[in-house]
């Protein structure tokens, strides 16, 4: 997600704001610390202009991406 967000020169909070969450919910979602509601996934990744899978499926070319936890 993190990964996603900065490919997109998109700020922690300019990304909270677009998907109507709070800033320190994102920030728990990107490091994986916080399980997650799909209604909140869906939001996020509609502001990235992504899919969900999209977000939560590892991409191998990029190792700080992670799958969240939950």
């Amino acid at each position: 997600m993190r990964a996603l967000r900065l490919e997109r020169g998109l700020s922690q909070e300019s990304l909270a704001l677009e998907s109507g969450i709070a800033r320190n919910q994102l920030i728990q979602m990107e490091h994986g610390r916080r399980g997650v509601l799909i209604e909140r996934l869906c939001d996020v990744a509609e502001a990235l202009g992504v899919s969900v899978t999209e977000i939560v499926i590892d991409d191998p070319k990029e190792p700080g991406r992670q799958r969240p936890r939950g």
